[in-house]
């Protein structure tokens, strides 16, 4: 009995690799994109998310897999992006690892009237839809109308800088 053939991770080139460097020394905003399907609530940590439009309201993120919590977005017919702020590190962690404890009460989830799992907490939370999707190598870039933003507390906010995460300060002004 043979196993089936498992396609490798691709392998960067040296551009690749100089990109992946470039981009551990720029700071990136930190994101938790959630979303509901028939088995649960899926989740994941990004810091790929980026505005692109304001009429209409649109986003841009990437994920590296369409496996897992990702192909479970991809395949959603809505999400909620959430930014997030220094107090909820610990949750972008967590969202970022895969197997790890998610949606547990204790971590301040609810559910949208629409039924997306939403942190109330989070600077701000745009429930969103998928314009179109673009296959790119191993990832896949998401555009997405947004169709609500919900705002929260003005935190410190996070951002992801040579695989670690960060805190800015909180501008009063």
């Amino acid at each position: 009995m043979t196993s089936p053939q498992h396609p490798a991770a691709p392998v960067p080139s040296a551009v690749g690799e100089g990109l992946k460097a470039a981009f551990r020394a720029h700071p990136a905003g930190v994101a938790i994109i959630t979303a509901t399907t028939p088995d649960g609530p899926v989740g994941l940590t990004a810091s790929s998310v980026a505005s692109v439009a304001v009429d209409p309201a649109a986003i841009v993120f990437s994920v590296t897999r369409a496996t897992g919590s990702a192909g479970a977005i991809l395949s959603s017919d809505t999400f909620v992006v959430h930014l997030i702020d220094d107090e909820h590190s610990a949750l972008a962690q967590s969202f970022a690892v895969s197997g790890a404890e998610r949606f547990t009460p204790d971590q301040g989830w609810s559910v949208l009237p629409t039924g997306e799992p939403y942190l109330a907490e989070a600077r701000v939370a745009m429930r969103c839809h998928p314009m179109t999707t673009v296959a790119v190598g191993s990832s896949t870039v998401v555009i997405a109308e947004v169709d609500e933003v919900l705002l929260g507390q003005q935190g410190r906010p996070l951002v992801y800088l040579d695989r670690r995460f960060h805190s800015l300060p909180h501008d009063q002004g």
